[in-house]
C-alpha cells in the first residue's frame, strides 16, 4: 500500500480528488493511500456473505463498495468489503452521488474485512486487527467482524460500551452472530466461501 500525496487533505479534497486510474483508496489521517487488490478468495468470501445475508434480510442494505468515513485527528475513510446498513443509514445514502457513509449520518449495523490473504502483508493485518477495530468502535458500529483466511478464524466483535467484546470462531464452529440469530454456518464454510 502507497502513500500517494504527502499533504494532508480535507474530506471535501478527497472527494473532488480524480486519480488517474482506476485505483482505489481510502484517506487515512488526511493521506491519500493505495489499496492493494483484492484476492479472488477475498472476493468469493465477500460475495458468499452477500448471498447468505440476502436470505436474511432486503438486499439493499447489504453493500460492498461503499466508503464509510470515520473519526480521527485529519480525515479518514475506509472501504470495508462488506456492510449491512441500518433502515437509518441506507435511508441517508439513498439518492447520493457516491456511495460515502459521513460522520453526520447513521453507522452501518455491521462492517466486514477480509484479512489480506497474503501472509507478508503485516501492515494490513495490523491495520485491520488494531487500527480499525479502533475507528469502527469509535464510530459506533454494533458489530464487526474479521474475517482472517491465512489464520482460518473468524472474529465476531460486538459493541459494548465504546468497545468490541470479541467472539473467535475456528474450523466447524458455528458463527453467532447478535444481528444475524439465525445464521447458520460454520467458519470452515465460510472461509472456503461456500465451495
Amino acid at each position: 500500500m502507497a502513500t500517494v500525496k504527502n499533504r494532508p487533505m480535507t474530506l471535501a479534497e478527497y472527494l473532488n480528488y480524480e486519480a488517474d486510474t482506476d485505483t482505489r483508496y481510502e484517506l487515512v489521517d488526511g493521506l491519500l493511500v493505495e489499496m492493494g487488490a483484492e484476492s479472488t478468495l477475498n472476493i468469493n468470501i465477500a460475495i458468499f456473505l452477500i448471498v447468505t445475508f440476502a436470505q436474511m434480510i432486503p438486499v439493499h442494505l447489504i453493500h460492498r463498495g461503499t466508503e464509510i468515513e470515520v473519526k480521527g485527528e485529519l480525515a479518514n475513510t475506509r472501504y470495508p468489503d462488506l456492510m449491512v446498513l441500518s433502515e437509518d443509514c441506507a435511508a441517508s445514502l439513498a439518492g447520493k452521488k457516491r456511495a460515502l457513509i459521513t460522520l453526520d449520518m447513521s453507522a452501518p449495523a455491521l462492517v466486514i474485512e477480509v484479512v489480506s490473504s497474503s501472509d507478508t502483508d503485516a501492515r494490513s493485518r495490523n491495520r485491520d486487527y488494531v487500527d480499525k477495530r479502533q475507528e469502527y468502535a469509535q464510530r459506533g458500529i454494533p458489530e464487526y467482524w474479521i474475517i482472517d483466511p491465512i489464520a482460518a478464524k473468524v472474529l465476531i466483535l460486538n459493541l459494548v460500551n465504546y468497545a468490541y467484546e470479541e467472539q473467535r470462531f475456528t474450523g466447524d464452529d458455528q458463527l453467532v452472530s447478535l444481528l444475524f440469530p439465525r445464521l447458520n454456518l460454520s467458519c470452515k464454510s465460510l472461509l472456503k466461501a461456500g465451495q
